[in-house]
């Protein structure tokens, strides 16, 4: 395996990029004071950006991954455990995957 140099150098723009976009959030956050409005509002971002990443692949997908998610919700529903709802929907999707 031979090291591209341009390819070493898009991996650390990269990583600087993502240093930077973090860094400059909490530097951003030290230097204000968010309103209580405000603290409400981004604490749904993550909710947000989850559901804007997982819909397109859901519809996209077909019948096979809206078994992998269906099982997933309805554990995660049913005993609130993220680890049973990994393990589940995803063993859900390979079954899917094998028989459908």
């Amino acid at each position: 395996m031979r090291l591209d140099l341009s390819n070493l150098a898009a991996i650390i723009g990269m990583a600087l990029a993502t240093y930077a976009c973090r860094g400059g959030g909490y530097w951003l956050f030290r230097q204000i004071r968010p309103t209580p409005l405000i603290r409400a509002v981004l604490a749904f971002i993550p909710g947000t950006l989850f559901v804007s990443y997982v819909v397109p692949a859901l519809v996209a997908g077909g019948v096979r991954q809206m078994v992998g998610a269906a099982v997933t919700l309805v554990i995660m529903i049913t005993t609130g455990s993220l680890i049973g709802a990994i393990v589940g929907g995803t063993g859900a999707a390979w079954l899917a995957y094998s028989f459908l």
